[in-house]
């Protein structure tokens, strides 16, 4: 095969009649199969041809996860076209900045009010010869047209000749990085390098058709983007469903083996489920307290391949039936792993759900590889670490410490960057920007971003994201931290409040339910502040954490605190709170 649209007709023709797809319908759920989903990517493949999509030629999707986005991906890259992704909380002026630097001629909205959005910077967009609206109305003059109306004319013979002309170096896919800082780029990966990648997790035997993966990540990162090309590869039915608020309850409902996911959805999991014992209080505190200390035993007992004592086996079997089994029940009862990737996973996390008997697999890769590039395997998971290297992929450390990957997972470069092509990709290698080390097993172990490590003035080195996560497990009530200290003389930090874990805490501690009132109060802040003295004690004393505020609201997309990925935008959160900071280090600590 030679392209994701080849990878599709070989899936359609090995297993026609199988679920593909599983999406939300009526209360309940409805499955398509793989003769289906060809069925109508052959007709929204015509019907974009039609529309001039085709070879050289890119189409931008703005919308949510869902079946669609799938659907229209394939319907075009089968033209041989490629797809430009947008994240549907870009503004308007950030999705013209990606439509017309991309060079899209269409663009693919989720509804009415994406269409709007494009409406309102239509001058900026002359190359923009329709937009696709798929739960919308068409208008415009014929300008916005209906995804419906595309397949309403399948005729014709050519979609297997449009399929058959895509070569495996053809561009496939333009993701453009949100950027922690500086200007959007747009990564251009082609076919071969989503071939790749989904062949390397085949090869690794990660997944097989019995499973049911539950698909709920943004399809406009790479992460979501590559799950979607490895389910294909492996036949794997998919549940689509891009609602945040609905993952506990699908999860329940699905009854999924296999889910991906960012650090932050761990996090909020750990932390909701640690509030929620403290706040029932009674029995059910000590016994959770006592449960997840024999499980974290346990569990670092198998991480050093040590024999667990028959008296903790007995615990630990207590312990199961007690608190883990119920945890478990949660997530339908039979997920086999999670998979962790797009910012670090805090080892304390992994170990709490690796005590559950719920397994989290983390692993490691850049839009600019294709998303995945390392990964722990089941079979030999080692937290603090993100795994060994896919099939295929080289790994060197630089003199720096700096990650450089080799492999066909790498991107062809950034579109119309040629100088920040060559100084990412020099000598065959993708310089990472992540500084770590491979274990004696050959597993990489990141210690921090190259430009993100903080240097004291006393010229120390402190890797701020690692305290942040431990912060964070230590702290149910944290939904992000932020460490300061860059050229100061001691470390720093601010806190948000996940209101939603804090909420429910604060009324029944009779706490002001206002998070500016409650950010202040003494209560809260000495659950902060208990956090923080347990992270240091376990830290040198130039990473200990001196100061922090709790700062009245969280970090957002919206504000531009957060990228799309939920990754900290460390300048941005520097500006907005810079007279906060700047106050930590008005007097000696």
């Amino acid at each position: 095969m030679s392209s994701i649209p080849s990878l599709l007709r070989d899936r359609i023709t090995a297993t026609p009649d199988a679920e593909a797809y599983r999406v939300p319908s009526d209360g309940g759920w409805t499955s398509l199969s793989w003769r289906e989903v060809g069925e109508r990517v052959r007709g929204l493949a015509l019907g974009l041809a039609r529309l001039g999509a085709g070879p050289g030629t890119r189409v931008s999707i703005l919308c949510s996860t869902r079946l669609e986005w799938i659907l229209a991906d394939l319907a075009v890259l089968s033209t041989g076209a490629a797809t430009t992704t947008i994240y549907p909380s870009n503004t308007a002026a950030e999705s013209a900045f990606v439509i017309t630097d991309s060079g899209s001629t269409i663009v693919i909205a989720e509804n009415d009010d994406q269409v709007a959005k494009i409406r309102s910077v239509r001058k900026e967009l002359p190359d923009v010869t329709h937009v696709v609206v798929i739960d919308g109305s068409p208008g415009d003059e014929g300008w916005v047209i209906t995804l419906d109306s595309l397949g309403e004319d399948p005729a014709g013979s050519d979609y297997d000749a449009m399929v058959d002309a895509i070569a495996q170096d053809d561009l496939a896919t333009l993701i453009y990085t949100s950027g922690t800082t500086g200007r959007p780029k747009g990564v251009e990966l082609t076919h071969d390098n989503w071939l790749y990648a989904a062949g390397a997790v085949r090869e690794i035997e990660l997944i097989s058709e019995a499973d049911l993966h539950f698909l709920w990540l943004p399809l406009s990162h790479s992460f979501g983007k590559l799950l979607e090309v490895v389910m294909i590869d492996a036949g794997v039915p998919t549940a689509i469903d891009g609602r945040l608020d609905k993952i506990a309850d699908n999860l329940g409902a699905l009854r999924p083996t296999v889910m991906a996911a960012a650090p932050r959805i761990f996090e909020k999991i750990h932390n909701t489920v640690v509030a929620n014992v403290r706040r029932e209080g009674g029995a059910k505190l000590p016994i959770f307290t006592w449960a997840k200390r024999t499980g974290i035993r346990v569990a670092r007992a198998r991480q050093r391949g040590v024999a667990v004592p028959i008296t903790t086996r007995i615990e630990y079997a207590l312990a199961d039936r007690l608190v883990f089994a119920k945890l478990r029940d949660r997530f339908g009862g039979r997920i086999r792993f999670f998979i962790s990737g797009a910012a670090p996973l805090s080892q304390d996390i992994a170990e709490f759900f690796d005590a559950a008997g719920l397994t989290i697999l983390e692993g490691y890769g850049l839009t600019e590889s294709s998303a995945g590039s390392f990964l722990n395997r089941p079979e030999s998971v080692r937290f603090g670490t993100v795994g060994q290297p896919f099939p295929g992929t080289e790994v060197r450390i630089a003199d720096d410490g700096e990650i450089l990957i080799g492999g066909r997972g790498i991107m062809r470069g950034y579109h119309g960057l040629p100088e920040e092509t060559a100084a990412a990709l020099r000598d065959g290698w993708l310089h990472t920007g992540d500084i770590g080390e491979l274990d004696e097993a050959g597993r990489l172990v990141i210690t921090d971003r190259k430009k993100e490590l903080i240097k004291t003035s006393g010229g120390k080195y402190v890797a701020p994201t690692y305290l942040e996560g431990r912060i964070k497990a230590a702290c149910p009530y944290a939904s992000h931290v932020f460490v300061h200290g860059d050229r100061r003389n001691y470390v720093t930090a601010l806190v948000t409040l996940d209101m939603d874990v804090v909420r429910p805490w604060a009324e029944a501690e009779s706490l002001p339910s206002d998070p500016r009132e409650l950010c202040e109060h003494p209560r809260m802040r000495a659950e902060v502040d208990k956090a923080i003295d347990q992270v240091n004690a376990g830290e040198a004393s130039y990473a200990t954490v001196k100061k922090f505020a709790i700062l009245a609201g969280d970090f957002t997309v919206e504000t531009g605190e957060l990228t799309p990925s939920l990754k900290i935008r460390r300048k941005v959160v520097e500006e907005l709170h810079g007279d906060v900071l700047d106050s930590f280090y008005a007097s000696p600590a």
